[in-house]
């Protein structure tokens, strides 16, 4: 037996105890208490049960370690640890019976409560409200789901690249939803294999994707497979958008093929100098003393027939080199108004004599008092003597070469066709006759950069360029580049 000074420092250690602390009937009705945290008021509690008094329920709380205790007449913790707060307060968590001999006369329930706990939970739940806003914010599209392709984690991104709101993405679509055809299955083979950076990873994996649009779009991706206990229960990836990627590179490529280009006419035009510093200085003599012999002798008319045929071939040459040195002329491509009409006949003049157009019938049909284009007239004479070549190689220099302008007054474009006689162009090679590198020709007999530069010349002047086949056969090409602005100004080359 305890003395009586036992039972007093009994009482006064409960009744300091900082926790709650209860002694309840089997009917949960309150006997007695410890009242450290005001959590009690100075009210008789007699009659009243703890879940009522405490929580304001009319049953035990689901979760009451007294429950347990009744059934198993042991101590017991909360049944569920963990999810011990009801309505943001907290429900019993431990409780013990007290015995009298055989029977349970009453039971202790201890009611923790401990704000570390909330601030626990708190923490835990900022830290998970970070790593979301994390995802969320990525730069790249992060899409999580189950295994049944269920998503439930779609970040802004992902809104952007796929064009799914993220409501539209867990409610209405799947994971098998966002590739074309059998992709995700593929991508879950590869996750499961060895092949792409271990099993349950997969890394910087080239595929398309399917856009809400019907867009393939091409994606590096970075997956991975989530396991609970071994099991396979989620899995995330990493969507990275290669489109500007892509769209850069081919910039590159056009810009080393027009490199390529620039320093072969470069190349030509040393050469072009070099000859025509060699061909004018016999021309000059030629000339010379062609007039000094008309001046000083007395000739028959045959005779001077023949000196003037002299002079007028002399004069066509030096206007040949004149030109082949203007056209091969390296400049800063100075943006200045040209005439259209003009480049097709200075271009003309330096090929029509060629051997290839020897059986070439050429016809013209321009539009008189065009107006004058923006452009450089270097790239020009390129692109143009670039299709006219190419039809009469199409041709092998037997056909009709037609080269038509015109203007088009509601989009203000001034436009060239240049059209051939030929077999034409195949169908399954019109969407690709302006990629580089591709080519029609025999191999050896063409690098098929030349429609690629043409194309990308057309580009640089803000214009359009096409290619189809006649009905009559043959196949033209259309030019469209934006007329010069009035307020524009330059003069127009000579």
């Amino acid at each position: 037996m305890r003395t009586e000074k036992e039972i007093e420092y009994l009482v006064k250690a409960i009744d300091a105890f900082q926790r709650r602390l209860i002694v309840i009937s089997p009917d949960f009705e309150i006997l007695a208490a410890n009242i450290p945290l005001d959590e009690l008021s100075n009210s008789d509690v007699e009659n009243t049960t703890c879940h009522k008094h405490f929580h304001n329920l009319d049953t035990p709380c689901s979760n009451c370690a007294v429950i347990a205790v009744k059934k198993s007449q042991a101590p017991s913790l909360c049944p569920k640890p963990g999810s011990f707060v009801v309505d943001g307060r907290m429900a019993c968590f431990y409780a013990y019976p007290i015995m009298n001999g055989d029977q349970t006369e009453a039971y202790v329930s201890m009611d923790f409560n401990i704000p570390s706990v909330n601030m626990l939970e708190d923490e835990l739940h900022r830290s998970n409200t970070l790593l979301e806003n994390l995802l969320l914010s990525a730069v790249d599209c992060v899409i999580a789901s189950d295994m049944k392709g269920n998503i439930f984690l779609f970040n802004h991104s992902a809104e952007e690249v796929f064009g799914y709101s993220k409501e539209e993405a867990k409610h209405n679509i799947t994971v098998l939803d966002i590739y074309p055809g059998d992709g995700a299955r593929q991508v879950m083979k590869l996750l499961r294999s060895d092949e792409y950076g271990g099993k349950g990873r997969l890394k910087t994996f080239h595929t398309n994707v399917l856009a809400k649009s019907g867009e393939e779009i091409p994606i590096s991706l970075y997956a991975s497979v989530i396991y609970e206990e071994g099991q396979e229960v989620a899995t995330i990836g990493f969507f990275h958008d290669l489109r500007e990627r892509i769209r850069i590179q081919k910039e590159l490529e056009g810009t080393q093929v027009q490199l390529l280009q620039a320093e072969k006419m470069s190349s030509l035009g040393k050469l072009a100098a070099g000859v025509a510093h060699q061909i004018n200085n016999p021309l000059g003599g030629i000339t010379l003393f062609a007039k000094l012999m008309l001046e000083e002798y007395e000739l028959e008319e045959a005779a001077q027939d023949d000196l003037h045929r002299i002079l007028r071939d002399a004069e066509r040459a030096r206007n040949t080199v004149k030109e082949l040195l203007e056209f091969t002329r390296q400049t800063r491509h100075l943006m200045r108004p040209h005439n259209i009409n003009e480049a097709l006949n200075r271009t003309l003049f330096l090929l029509e004599n060629q051997t290839i157009f020897q059986n070439i019938e050429l016809k013209k049909d321009f539009q008189e008092n065009l107006p004058l284009v923006t452009s450089d007239a270097q790239q020009m004479y390129h692109l143009m003597m670039n299709l006219i070549l190419n039809a009469a190689q199409a041709m092998e220099g037997n056909g009709i070469l037609t080269l038509e302008t015109w203007y088009r007054n509601r989009k203000d474009r001034v436009c060239f066709k240049i059209s051939d006689t030929g077999p034409g162009i195949p169908e399954e090679a019109l969407a690709h006759i302006f990629e580089p590198f591709f080519t029609t020709k025999e191999e050896g007999k063409g690098t098929g950069l030349g429609l690629s530069l043409a194309y990308n010349i057309v580009k640089s002047h803000g214009g359009r360029m096409s290619a189809k086949n006649n009905p009559e056969g043959g196949a033209s090409f259309i030019i469209e580049l934006p007329s010069a602005s009035k307020d524009q100004k330059g003069d127009e080359c000579d």
